[in-house]
């Protein structure tokens, strides 16, 4: 994982300390890319624990279209509660936006409110339309952004989003080498804490990576994260030095249940193995 170790010190050694929506402070770079070929192994950070159980309670959770965080409380993380009402609503956030983005399709006197599944297209594209550059997810929906004016609870008890989406878009795209096809994934991240929430971020979406790679036929290559605002909080600048003092370790990998698809995942489907890192690293979330 030394391309998140250059990003952490790229920022710290060129970036600027700037405001922000929680006052705490960043110090912030604008506009970075980093490449991660899981055929070296999975993506995990091994300069500190991570806790790779709460990112597949996530991205099992964002599959499942779910919005409501005692839902993700029972798949088995409590990450998203700072946000939610006291019933665990955050309103249409990223698994609404991935698996039924609302639309409205007018026919002269009625009006039709449909959902889409972005998701379920991907995998009919790859099947069908590999080589497209369309292959594209989107979870940002302007109409649906919070208001800025109310705490995300007021915004999601209002149907807006309670927080805006962090990974607005990502892409796919499928290339045919040496007979067999490879699968890549690239994020746009518009906003990224990346002493806290970016080890989560990689491991996410190789994880997606690799489940749609293996649902549709392809070798998992590389996940590229590119990134708007870059920032370590001023409150982790400690750690993320003593994160940087660290040796990387051996990555682990991860194995899937040769069943599991976009629909069905469950934690009980995902396996690490390998994984020996570092002790874990303190911080404190900024809400």
């Amino acid at each position: 994982m030394k391309q998140y170790h250059d990003l952490l010190d790229k920022v710290l050694t060129e970036g600027v300390e700037t405001g922000d929506r929680t006052g705490t402070g960043t110090i912030s770079l604008f506009g970075t890319q980093s490449r991660y070929d899981l055929k070296e192994g999975f993506p995990l950070v091994t300069t500190k624990k991570v806790n790779f159980d709460a990112i597949v309670a996530e991205l099992c959770w964002f599959l499942e279209g779910s919005t409501n965080a005692k839902r993700l409380n029972e798949l088995g993380a409590k990450i998203w509660d700072d946000w939610a009402t006291e019933d665990g609503e955050l309103g249409p956030i990223y698994g609404k936006m991935w698996r039924s983005w609302p639309h409205k399709i007018d026919h002269g006197m009625n009006t039709m409110d449909l959902r889409f599944d972005q998701l379920r297209e991907v995998i009919r594209q790859l099947k069908e339309e590999p080589d497209s550059r369309r292959i594209i997810v989107s979870g940002w929906n302007p109409a649906l952004l919070p208001d800025t004016s109310m705490s995300p609870s007021e915004n999601a008890e209002k149907g807006n989003q309670a927080l805006p989406p962090c990974h607005t878009l990502f892409q796919f795209k499928s290339y045919e080498i040496d007979g067999a096809r490879h699968l890549s994934l690239q994020l746009y991240q518009r906003s990224a804490d990346l002493f806290l929430g970016v080890p989560f971020n990689i491991a996410s979406y190789a994880l997606l990576l690799q489940l749609v790679a293996n649902m549709t036929g392809h070798v998992a290559s590389e996940f590229i994260h590119t990134i708007g605002d870059a920032h370590i909080y001023l409150n982790h600048v400690d750690q993320v030095k003593k994160q940087l003092g660290r040796k990387p370790k051996s990555l682990p990998s991860v194995k899937l249940d040769s069943e599991a698809t976009i629909d069905n995942l469950t934690p009980d489907m995902v396996e690490l193995v390998g994984y020996k890192p570092h002790s874990a690293i303190k911080g404190e979330i900024s809400v």
